[in-house]
């Protein structure tokens, strides 16, 4: 705004000072720094610690690491004769591909269930409680976790939880075997039939007893439900016997395929007649070990089929060779998705449920819903667990150290676990350097893919 001065001409105000424009002081000492170099100053200062810790226990370890990898043991120059040594070696080559085999799957698995688990808890009423039992393993550390699981795969079902369950599922569907040991007694009427059964000498006849006598069964892996064993009567027109073990603790106790008032019959043993390679009539015995056979078992021999003697089915050996990286995969799922569970259901809360409501009001059904509509909506979130679980996957070390048997650490081994056993183990700082630098190479793509997504991010 101008203002006319005496001689009626305009006059222009000095123009103000802006921030950028130095001042001098009230004294005329010379400018004055400016309010943003002080900011920048105090910035840095601020900054200072942080920077020396970073350099210190990031940058420096960073740079020896590299450096030392091109040293042997006694610490001459040994060019890229470690990186040489670490693509040679077979349990490092197993550690490369196992590490590739976590990266790719046990995130995918993780991120999956924890997709699935924030989806199920939008449609429980205690949902709250759900969360707090799938997340609370991350509050175990990996440690603690490796032990847990080491006791859950016990091969012996009666320890391990697994195997328990396992055997569990197996029998209802084929029931195992109460007589694995059982075998023909001396002297006895019967004979091995090969494949592991055993049938009668002589054809049997109806109207007539007959015995079928075993031994071999300890008494502690009796059935708890055999009682003694009895003879059986004659019925006419029906072939009868017994089925029992023919054994009595104690020199000259108890008569030789005769059963004793001590002996125990076998409960539930199949007794097949067979004529001519045929089966006519099957039936099993009772708990004192007697059974019946209808008239078409007359003039048949009778046979103990082989699966009365099948091996009673012990469940997988999850700590084998073949099995113990999927078994240490599953234990990371079980601690880490809950992790993702968290993650996803706090993306999934910000999702517009007026789109939801409109896909079903066009028609769509709940799987086409999830698979159109909400998956896509949670890209971002499922990028972002995915990325931050293959970054951790990398670096796996407690699981793997604790879990596998001596007899199966070599087929579980990883990178991590390498450089520990290279530095460590076999006192080689250059290879284990040499696995140091690799292991921060692979991470370095799946770290620019997340800081290039969070640019992109960034910029909607």
């Amino acid at each position: 705004m101008t203002t006319p001065d005496a001689g009626g001409t305009a006059a222009v105000p000095p123009a103000r000072p802006t921030a950028r424009t130095s001042t001098t002081g009230p004294r005329g000492s010379g400018p004055r720094r400016s309010v943003t170099r002080t900011r920048k100053s105090v910035a840095v200062l601020f900054l200072l610690p942080a920077l020396v810790l970073l350099g210190a226990l990031v940058l420096y370890p960073i740079g020896f690491s590299v450096l030392r990898s091109f040293f042997d043991t006694g610490g001459d120059f040994a060019g890229v004769d470690n990186y040489e040594t670490m693509f040679e070696d077979d349990g490092i080559r197993t550690a490369v591909k196992n590490t590739a085999i976590w990266v790719v799957f046990a995130p995918a698995v993780a991120t999956a269930l924890g997709l699935i688990f924030a989806v199920l808890t939008e449609r429980v009423r205690w949902s709250t409680a759900f969360k707090i039992v799938i997340f609370m393993p991350m509050a175990i550390s990996m440690l603690a976790a490796g032990i847990i699981f080491r006791l859950v795969y016990e091969a012996n079902p009666d320890r391990g939880v697994a195997n328990a369950v396992w055997v569990g599922v197996h029998d209802t569907f084929a029931e195992s075997s109460h007589f694995p040991s059982g075998h023909l007694a001396a002297r006895s009427p019967m004979k091995e039939a090969g494949g592991g059964a055993f049938v009668t000498r002589e054809p049997v006849r109806a109207g007539q007893p007959v015995v079928l006598p075993l031994t071999g069964v300890p008494p502690g892996k009796m059935p708890d439900d055999a009682k003694p064993a009895k003879p059986a009567a004659a019925e006419p027109g029906k072939v009868t016997g017994t089925a029992w073990q023919d054994f009595t603790r104690g020199k000259g106790r108890g008569g030789v395929n005769v059963p004793d008032a001590v002996e125990l019959g076998y409960p539930g043993i199949k007794i097949e007649a067979v004529k001519d390679g045929e089966v006519v009539a099957s039936t099993t015995a009772a708990d004192d070990g007697t059974f019946a056979l209808p008239k078409e078992a007359d003039g048949a021999l009778l046979r103990y089929p082989a699966a009365n003697f099948r091996q009673p089915y012990d469940g997988v050996n999850w700590l084998g060779p073949s099995l113990i990286t999927p078994a240490v995969i599953g234990s990371y799922v079980w601690m880490w998705a809950g992790f993702a569970m968290v993650l996803i259901a706090a993306g999934l809360a910000s999702v517009p449920r007026e789109l939801l409501e409109a896909a079903r009001v066009d028609g769509a059904n709940e799987w086409q819903v999830f698979r159109r509509v909400t998956v896509p909506l949670l890209a971002p979130v499922l990028a972002v667990v995915l990325v931050t679980l293959m970054i951790n996957v990398m670096k796996i070390f407690d699981l793997v150290f604790v879990i596998p048997p001596g007899s199966s650490k070599d087929e579980a081994n990883v990178l991590a676990v390498q450089l520990y056993n290279s530095a460590f183990g076999d006192q080689n700082d250059g290879v284990a350097s040499a696995i140091a630098v690799l292991l921060f190479l692979l991470v370095i793509p799946v770290m620019w893919f997340n800081m290039r997504r969070l640019r992109r991010e960034a910029k909607r």
